[in-house]
């Protein structure tokens, strides 16, 4: 019996010691880090002259377009996944860049239209005429969003070129681009920012002493109230909505556009919309203040 006891208390020593040694091991594991990745994006310019037969240029194409490239922790480009995260981010990048690449395919497009125009005109007895296409971009990163400001201007003939003011918004979460009327999320934002603008159209009137009213269309102010379908960016000082010419007012007025701050905004975004904007941690500040 003695014996046996003994054996049992060398036993329950050995399974004690085992399992001290385990969560000994366990503890002096190292906290492993977070999977960690971010987004660059720098804007790459693009040109391309498409000429006739002759020498003669069909078509001159010159862009600023955004490239969207995804970063591992050490800041070098990642090229393939080895992660689930990594994963995510390179299908954010294919997905913003995929917006970008078919600007590269315009020149051929319009050297068709640009060639049969010049065939025209020299039947004609015209001006031979070179068509063109431009797009210059600004771009806006923070942590959680990119903005991309554009103005288009496209010549294929008549009195002046055509100008388009352009913006495309993306969700660096979500790796998708949003439209702005997310931010609303069923609150007051559309409401509040139509007569944001309105009021900004009557304070220019008294610093000008003239009517801008005059200079726009007669149902300018319906126009201002459908303000989420226009161009809309993001910068550091808040959110700006363009109107291209003709848009808002005849093409001489040239393009309209009204800046309201993150500060206007914030009261009137839905809480999505504001960790969107990266607001989320500035009102959480001033509750607590």
């Amino acid at each position: 019996m003695s014996t046996m006891i003994a054996l049992l208390l060398v036993l329950s020593s050995l399974v004690g010691c085992a399992g001290e040694t385990l969560t000994n091991v366990k503890n002096a594991l190292p906290d492993l880090p977070p999977e960690t990745f971010s987004f660059s994006v720098e804007l790459e310019e693009y040109e391309e002259t498409v000429r006739d037969e002759d020498g003669a240029a069909l078509v001159e194409c010159s862009y600023a377009l955004p490239v969207m490239k995804a970063l591992a922790a050490d800041g070098s480009v990642l090229e393939t996944a080895a992660t689930e995260g990594q994963a995510r981010a390179l299908a954010a990048a294919e997905t913003f860049n995929a917006r970008f690449d078919p600007w590269k395919g315009n020149a051929q497009t319009l050297a068709k239209s640009a060639k049969e125009d010049r065939a025209f005109r020299n039947e004609s007895g015209l001006e031979p005429m070179t068509y063109t296409d431009d797009l210059w971009c600004a771009v806006y990163q923070t942590e959680t969003l990119v903005s991309v400001s554009g103005t288009y201007s496209t010549y294929t003939g008549g009195a002046h070129p055509n100008h388009i003011l352009m913006s495309w918004n993306f969700d660096l979460e979500a790796g998708e681009f949003f439209e702005p009327e997310i931010l609303d999320e069923g609150g007051d934002l559309r409401e509040y920012v139509r007569s944001a603008l309105v009021r900004q159209v009557r304070e220019a009137d008294e610093v000008l002493g003239e009517k801008l009213e005059d200079l726009y269309w007669e149902d300018y102010e319906d126009i201002l109230a459908d303000w989420l379908n226009y161009a809309i960016s993001f910068d550091e000082e808040g959110m700006t909505v363009g109107f291209s010419p003709y848009e808002l007012a005849a093409y001489a007025a040239g393009p309209q556009t009204f800046h309201l701050t993150y500060e206007e905004l914030s009261p009137h975004l839905g809480p999505h919309g504001k960790a969107l904007l990266g607001l989320e941690a500035a009102s959480a500040g001033e509750t607590a203040g």
